[in-house]
């Protein structure tokens, strides 16, 4: 079941609080919306993975154990590179809020659980 709009900006709000408050755990969540996949990243990691497979295959073939390694060295870096997420240019300003009052973060709640109690006294 989807949620509606106003259920999706209470997501947001919440997820926006979550990373002023403890982003060191909302990274660890890795729902960063500041960073994001870049196909770049994901086209050139895929071919250099493929290229450190063909490597490696070349090393078997001809039992030379550095192109082996090398290989095996080249394709883990491709998987890697085509992993790695990249910030968006928006995503050096996120600290900005940082500073906010209290005040405003209590309202926040505040709000919060009012219309927590609405939807249960709506319930019953």
């Amino acid at each position: 079941m989807p949620l509606s709009e106003h259920e999706q900006k209470l997501l947001e709000q919440l997820e926006k609080q979550l990373h002023e408050d403890d982003p060191k755990f909302a990274n660890s969540m890795g729902s960063d919306p500041g960073r994001s996949w870049s196909t770049r990243h994901v086209v050139i990691g895929v071919l250099c993975a493929l290229a450190g497979v063909f490597l490696l295959l070349v090393g078997v073939t001809l039992q030379n154990i550095f192109v082996g390694v090398l290989g095996f060295v080249v394709m883990g870096g491709g998987v890697y590179f085509a992993t790695m997420r990249s910030s968006s240019p928006g995503a050096k300003g996120s600290k900005s809020g940082a500073g906010k009052s209290g005040k405003q973060r209590s309202s926040f709640m505040s709000s919060l659980e009012e219309r927590w109690d609405e939807r249960r006294r709506g319930e019953s």
